[in-house]
C-alpha cells in the first residue's frame, strides 16, 4: 500500500510538472508576441515540433489527470468497503457479547443506544418508555456485563479492538 501511494505522488508530481511546462510553454509565446518581445527566429519546423510536444505534454497530462482520478476514485471505494467490513465485524462482536451475557431484546437495543452514547433521556425518547424504564434495564445491562457503568461497558469493546493478543471470548475483563 505504501509503494502505491509514492507511486501515486509521483504520478501527480510528474502531472503537474509536465501540464506546467506546457502551460509555461504557450503563456509565454503568447505573451512574447503581446508585449512585442522577439526571440531569435528558430525554423518553422522547430516550431512545430515545439507545438506538437507541448499540445502532446497537455494530452499526457489529461490522460495521467484521469488516471490519478480513477485511482483516487478506487482507494475511496476500497476505504469505504474496508469501514463497512468492520463496522460489520464489530456490531457482530457485539452481538455475540450481548448474548453470551444473557441480554433480553430490550436490554440489547438499550445497550446499544448505550454504547453509543445516548443518553438515558434520549434512549427512553426513542423507546417511548420512561427513563426509570431506561436505568433499570442499563443496571441490567451492567450486572449481566459485569461491569459497574457505562464507561467500563463501553471499555469492554474497546478493550476488545485493542486488545489483539486475545481472542474475542465473549467474557468481560476484571
Amino acid at each position: 500500500m505504501l509503494m502505491r501511494v509514492r507511486r501515486s505522488r509521483l504520478w501527480l508530481i510528474l502531472l503537474i510538472v509536465v501540464q506546467g511546462g506546457c502551460a509555461i510553454f504557450f503563456v509565454s509565446d503568447i505573451l512574447l508576441t503581446v508585449i512585442g518581445v522577439r526571440m531569435s527566429p528558430i525554423s518553422w519546423q522547430s516550431r512545430e515540433f515545439l507545438e506538437i510536444g507541448a499540445a502532446v505534454g497537455l494530452f499526457l497530462g489529461v490522460v495521467l489527470g484521469w488516471v490519478a482520478f480513477r485511482r483516487t476514485l478506487a482507494d475511496k471505494h476500497e476505504a469505504e468497503q474496508s469501514l463497512r467490513n468492520v463496522r460489520m465485524a464489530f456490531v457482530d462482536h457485539m452481538d455475540k457479547r450481548f448474548a453470551d451475557w444473557g441480554l433480553t431484546p430490550a436490554e440489547h437495543e438499550v445497550a446499544l443506544f448505550s454504547v453509543k452514547g445516548l443518553s438515558i433521556q434520549d434512549i427512553a425518547d426513542l423507546r417511548n418508555t420512561s427513563e426509570g424504564t431506561v436505568k433499570a434495564q442499563c443496571n441490567a445491562i451492567y450486572r449481566k456485563a459485569g461491569v459497574t457503568g457505562r464507561a467500563q461497558l463501553m471499555s469492554v469493546f474497546l478493550d476488545d479492538l485493542l486488545d489483539s493478543d486475545k481472542e474475542f471470548t465473549g467474557t468481560p475483563p476484571r
